[in-house]
């Protein structure tokens, strides 16, 4: 990796794998589990995916200058896991086209924003990034915690193996 730029392709590319791997493991759940509260910060594992994907559109309307209607990082309504999912591959679509058109120059330049609790944010285009993915690592995880608890094991999204498979 030579570059800032080069590291924010690799990483959106192992967040929409990742991401794939851990809905393809949930898609194939009843219903029931998706729903189902479990003591966790999100409560159950659609609420989770949810949030993940709410955070990523926060960041997304940031960077590009503009609002994004929300008042919390999560909402009340789930939709279906392939509303879901179809949410989070268009979503790391646009991260990943964001990134292959993300200069070094670009990468290093203050963002200014507000975030949802009102307070003043300010991170570079290359911090936001790192942000989403270790948000998404983070959070995948707990959804990987609840999955042991249906009990399915669930598939493993660590970046060495993405990095491995690659």
């Amino acid at each position: 990796m030579k570059s800032s730029s080069d590291l924010t392709r690799m990483l959106t590319r192992y967040k929409a794998w990742a991401d794939d791997l851990t809905y393809q493991m949930a898609a194939a759940l009843p219903w029931e589990e998706i729903v189902k509260e479990r003591p966790t910060t999100f409560k159950t594992i659609g609420h989770t995916l949810q949030h993940i994907a709410i955070v990523d559109e926060i960041f997304r309307a940031h960077l590009e200058n503009r609002g994004h209607g929300y008042s919390r990082r999560t909402v009340e309504t789930l939709p279906s896991m392939d509303d879901l999912r179809r949410r989070a591959k268009e979503l790391n679509g646009w991260w990943i086209d964001y990134a292959d058109r993300l200069t070094d120059d670009a990468a290093a330049q203050p963002v200014d924003f507000t975030y949802v609790n009102g307070d003043p944010g300010r991170m570079t285009g290359l911090e936001i990034v790192l942000h989403v993915v270790q948000h998404a690592t983070y959070h995948r995880g707990y959804v990987d915690d609840m999955m042991y608890q249906v009990p399915v094991t669930p598939p493993a999204t660590d970046l060495t193996v993405f990095l491995q498979e690659r």
